[in-house]
């Protein structure tokens, strides 16, 4: 009986990684809705919609004339109230005038500092600030408008990094952690790849999914990834170096039970292996094999344990198989 021509592969040495597929959303390293504390007509705005801003820049100014009034008044009230109090304070020294007076001589000062340091407090907010880094979005209002405490504004976001957050099954909680490397592709941007790092996991399991909330972060210094964004990732969970890797056609399932086809001096042995990680067409092969060993690839179905085998390229193989 002829040999069976079967199509062979070595046994290669290479980097195997196990990898977690997921998908999640990304969303604003920060993000906050721009309210005033303070009710007034919005007598300027300081910003284009769309523009960077940095911690601090002013974005709306509100009128103040009313507060910079009482101010002034308030300032007026404290000179006088000081004044008294010091005059207070000289004439209970000579004990020329009673306790009381003198006490309600300080309460006055003291009310009229705190009305001084409110109307201060209440100026400084009529300038709305931004409290962070970010990019502004399209603003609710016009200069002139009057606006109510509380109403909103414009929305500030936080670009740069990204978070993302996904759910991993809890049967893989013990194969993360914090720092571990990542992979996000989305849909808006195909063909590209964007690397980031795990940043912290939920403390508590989905009940309903039996599932985990990882949270990721990715650096985005070109503020291309928004918020909202789905993303598939790919999360990097184990790494083994000088792991033996075979194509994984080459696996013969047998039950629950793996094996495969070696060539020895041309015949085909049939040999169980343990396999491990997997990755796109290859699979680490934990026990059963050495490193250039040569398995079949194609070709399995013709094949028993000793049978003869001739190992041809994929063409000749596919010719054979024809012509039979």
């Amino acid at each position: 009986m002829p040999p069976t021509a079967v199509e062979t592969a070595m046994v290669n040495v290479d980097q195997a990684t196990d990898t977690l597929h997921a998908v999640g959303t990304l969303r604003a390293d920060e993000s906050v809705v721009i309210r005033p504390e303070l009710p007034g007509r919005i007598e300027k705005i300081h910003f284009d919609e769309g523009q960077r801003v940095s911690r601090g820049d002013p974005l709306f100014s509100l009128d103040a004339s009313l507060i910079r009034a009482e101010l002034r008044e308030a300032e007026a009230n404290l000179a006088l109230s000081r004044t008294s109090f010091d005059r207070a304070d000289d004439l209970i020294g000579q004990k020329l005038i009673a306790q009381a007076d003198y006490d309600n001589a300080r309460s006055r000062q003291a009310v009229d500092e705190a009305r001084l340091s409110s109307a201060q407090t209440r100026l400084s907010k009529t300038v709305i600030e931004a409290p962070f880094d970010g990019v502004l979005g399209l603003r609710h209002v016009s200069a002139g408008d009057y606006a109510e405490i509380g109403q909103e504004l414009v929305n500030l976001v936080k670009l740069d990094p990204v978070k993302v957050d996904f759910r991993v099954p809890e049967v893989h909680l013990s194969l993360v952690a914090p720092g571990q490397a990542i992979e996000v592709r989305l849909d808006a941007f195909p063909g590209e790849a964007f690397r980031g790092e795990v940043l912290a996991i939920d403390p508590q399991i989905d009940l309903g999914g039996r599932s985990v909330v990882l949270r990721a972060v990715l650096p985005n210094p070109e503020l291309k990834l928004r918020p909202g964004l789905f993303a598939r990732l790919n999360l990097e969970v184990e790494q083994r170096e000088n792991a033996l890797l075979i194509p994984e056609q080459a696996l013969w399932p047998q039950g629950e039970r793996q094996f495969v086809y070696r060539v020895e001096d041309g015949q085909a042995r049939l040999i169980e292996v343990e396999t491990g990680i997997r990755r796109a067409g290859q699979v680490e092969i934990v026990s059963g094999l050495s490193a250039g060993d040569e398995i079949v690839t194609a070709g399995q179905l013709k094949l028993f344990d000793g049978a003869k085998v001739a190992p041809v390229p994929p063409a000749a193989s596919a010719a054979a198989g024809r012509g039979n």
